[in-house]
C-alpha cells in the first residue's frame, strides 16, 4: 500500500474540497478566462492525432482541449468526483478513476504506448513525496522511444525544482526543455512556475 497523495489527504479533511474545485473552473471557463494554455503548448509538441495521457487529469480541463485539437486522450485522476466532473464536462476522452503510484492501465485496455504524457496543474506536488520517483518512472515508462512527458508545477509547495529534477535524472529520464511559463518564457533563478519537458534516456 503506497502513501496515500496530499490530494486525497485534503479531500479527506474538508468533503467539499473536490465540487468547490470543480465549480472554481467552471466558473472561470463560463467567465471566458483563458484555460487552454496547457493545452496548445503540447499540441504543438505532438504529432496530428496523437495518443496523450493526462496523468492526474482532474476535471478534465486539459485532456479535454487536447480531444478537441484531435487527439486520443486518456485521462487518470485519483478523484472519483472529478472524473465524474470530467466525464460530464468533456465527454469523449477514456476518463479512469486510478492512482498514479499505482498506475495499471491494462484493466481498462489503455496501456499502450503515448506519444505524450501530461502531468500539469501541480499534480507534482500534490502526490505524496514517497512516491514521486515511482510515478515518474512510471509515466516514463508509459512513453514511446521518442514520447514526450511535459510537466508543470509552481513554487512554494514543497517540492523544490532541484528535488525535481533529481527525482528525474533517478528514475532514468532527461530533461531537454524547461520554461518558466507555458507561453514560452525562459526560466531561470527567480522564477516561480517551472515547465518541463522530459524524455526517456536513450544512454
Amino acid at each position: 500500500m503506497v502513501e496515500q497523495s496530499r490530494w486525497v489527504t485534503r479531500t479527506q479533511e474538508d468533503p467539499d474540497h473536490s465540487t468547490w474545485y470543480v465549480e472554481r473552473f467552471r466558473a472561470k471557463a463560463a467567465a471566458g478566462e483563458d484555460l487552454a494554455g496547457e493545452a496548445r503548448f503540447v499540441d504543438a509538441m505532438m504529432p496530428r492525432s496523437a495518443r496523450i495521457l493526462d496523468a492526474g487529469c482532474g476535471p478534465g480541463r486539459v485532456g479535454g482541449a487536447l480531444f478537441e485539437l484531435g487527439h486520443e486522450v486518456v485521462g487518470v485522476d485519483v478523484d472519483p468526483v472529478l472524473i465524474a466532473a470530467a466525464e460530464h464536462d468533456h465527454p469523449g476522452p477514456h476518463w479512469i478513476v486510478g492512482d498514479l503510484a499505482e498506475l495499471d492501465l491494462a484493466p481498462h485496455g489503455a496501456d499502450e504506448p503515448y506519444d505524450g504524457v501530461i502531468a500539469v496543474g501541480n499534480v507534482m506536488p500534490f502526490l505524496a513525496p514517497s512516491t514521486r520517483r515511482k510515478v515518474l518512472a512510471g509515466l516514463g515508462h508509459q512513453l514511446k522511444p521518442d514520447g514526450r512527458l511535459v510537466v508543470g508545477f509552481g513554487a512554494g509547495r514543497d517540492y523544490d525544482v532541484d528535488d525535481f529534477f533529481g527525482d528525474v535524472a533517478a528514475v532514468g529520464l532527461v530533461v531537454d526543455l524547461t520554461l518558466a511559463t507555458w507561453d514560452l518564457r525562459p526560466f531561470d533563478d527567480r522564477s516561480d512556475f517551472l515547465v518541463a519537458v522530459v524524455r526517456r534516456s536513450t544512454a
